[in-house]
């Protein structure tokens, strides 16, 4: 099986930021990476009585949208329990998929967590179980949670070799 790893985090704390580190890190170490992104608010552009809508009203159960150096495809939202069997098929030719979000996913998590002027937010480790965390601010975490700095990128890609990586 792929291992999958969330990465989960309050918002603007730098998941995004962090992935696109460990993708290229991971990348350079010829390791094949896929990415999942979650976006609860994502509309598909499917504009009503467009050619995609009408196809999908019609019961197509996976449509690829090509564009001239894109493609997007979709399909109906899969259970958790179906998302993981996805992914496996999905991205059958990488190593490992890092997921950016699902907090409350089936999938191991590390957290990236950083501390903002604007809302006095904690770190959700402790409330989610999660394996690790990469921050700047000095967090009291749970025994056993293995701990980052965000501008480690390469102990970061070498944990999740350890970790998940034959």
């Amino acid at each position: 099986m792929i291992p999958v790893v969330s990465f989960i985090g309050h918002h603007n704390a730098g998941k995004t930021r962090l992935l696109t580190l460990l993708v290229e890190t991971l990348s350079e170490r010829g390791i094949r990476v896929g990415v999942v992104k979650h976006a609860p608010n994502l509309e598909v552009a499917d504009p009503p009585g467009s050619d995609s809508q009408q196809l999908r009203e019609a019961g197509a159960q996976r449509m690829l949208l090509l564009g001239s150096d894109s493609a997007v495809l979709t399909w109906p939202q899969p259970s958790i329990e179906e998302l993981e069997l996805e992914i496996q098929r999905l991205f059958s030719g990488c190593d490992i998929v890092l997921v950016e979000g699902l907090k409350h996913g089936p999938f191991p998590k590390i957290e990236v967590f950083r501390r903002t002027g604007k809302v006095a937010q904690e770190p959700l480790a402790g409330e989610i179980d999660v394996i690790a965390v990469v921050s700047d601010a000095a967090v009291a975490l749970p025994d056993g949670t293995a701990s980052f700095s965000p501008l480690d990128r390469e102990g970061i890609a070498d944990f999740l070799e350890t970790q998940f990586l034959p």
